[in-house]
């Protein structure tokens, strides 16, 4: 009779985590994001100009209330949308660690500039 219950109390666990299983699978169905995280789903790259390259790139973001889709550290990111609002690019950090940030005049954008001197331009549209 002990080894009836314990059977059942396992076939009972086993239940339950199947259970538990099949929900969190609905819950996060495949190429869901969680939140708070960012993928890249295009980026194209234009080098026809001599001494320019043109990259485009669409992000697909999941972001906590409070945030909205930004750039930090030249990866999409999830920011403060209080950044977005105000245009104050620099603030998410888009630049990489050893580069320089500074807003373009009409605030449309940020340049990031190297040590080497060259900068990359950003701008928002």
């Amino acid at each position: 009779m002990q080894i009836l219950r314990v059977a059942w109390a396992f076939a009972g666990a086993a239940v339950c985590c199947f259970i538990i299983f099949l929900i969190h699978s609905h819950l996060m169905k495949e190429g869901q994001l969680a939140a708070g995280t960012c993928e890249i789903v295009t980026l194209d790259r234009d080098s026809s100009q001599p001494r320019r390259t043109i990259a485009r790139q669409t992000a697909r973001c999941a972001c906590k209330r409070g945030q909205i889709a930004g750039t930090t550290r030249a990866r999409p990111a999830c920011v403060d949308a209080r950044i977005v609002r105000t245009r104050q690019w620099c603030e998410m950090m888009p630049c990489l660690d050893d580069e320089g940030c500074d807003l373009l005049v009409n605030k449309s954008g940020w340049t990031c500039t190297q040590p080497g001197g060259r900068v990359k331009t950003t701008t928002v549209s």
